[in-house]
């Protein structure tokens, strides 16, 4: 158990998919403008996540027995692009004003590469069921923790004078760098907890 909650917080801090690991740039940069779009982003990616985890871990135990371990790229892509269309048509029938807002991103979660660096990790860490799952979510709970605390940030930025040359990009990659740094912090912490 020790082990399965030093994996989970891990995730989230020091082994951060967005801010440590540099995965799922694209909607950390796209979606993080308003904090309730960020919320309702990670929540979908949260899901993914966990679902894709469930999913493909005894798919890859078929894979490895049968020799075919080589398939579970694109194994894995087919299962997360199933489960994304899951959560595209719940979110239209049920949710169509955070459908509206997320746009384009949502579809782009299939391709988001947090959710399939996930479960290739899970497999690269010869993670059992219930690692795999605390890895899991503990990554999108890590995911959502750098989305909201980016889209904190950047609608402050908003409000602020600005020179011209930093405006728009700059300034963005700027202030996630500094996001970024802020969770170098947590170096060692997890591990010496555990210890």
């Amino acid at each position: 158990m020790k082990e399965a909650i030093m994996i989970f917080f891990t995730a989230i801090l020091t082994g951060n998919f967005v801010l440590a690991r540099f995965l799922g740039i694209c909607p950390f940069l796209g979606v993080s403008k308003k904090i309730n779009t960020a919320v309702g982003m990670s929540l979908a990616v949260i899901f993914v996540m966990a679902m894709a985890t469930a999913a493909t871990y005894p798919i890859n135990v078929l894979l490895e027995a049968k020799n075919l371990a080589y398939l579970q790229t694109v194994v894995f892509i087919l299962v997360i692009a199933a489960l994304v269309q899951l959560v595209e048509t719940a979110l239209k029938r049920f949710l169509p004003a955070l459908y509206r807002s997320l746009g384009i991103y949502l579809p782009l979660i299939t391709t988001n590469c947090a959710v399939l660096g996930v479960v290739l990790l899970n497999v690269q860490e010869s993670y059992g069921f219930g690692q795999s799952m605390m890895h899991s979510v503990g990554a999108g709970v890590g995911f959502l923790l750098a989305m909201v605390i980016f889209a904190g940030v950047r609608q402050r930025l908003e409000n602020n004078d600005i020179p011209a040359f930093l405006q728009g990009l700059p300034s963005t990659l700027i202030a996630a760098s500094l996001v970024s740094l802020s969770f170098l912090g947590f170096g060692g912490v997890i591990e010496r907890m555990f210890a």
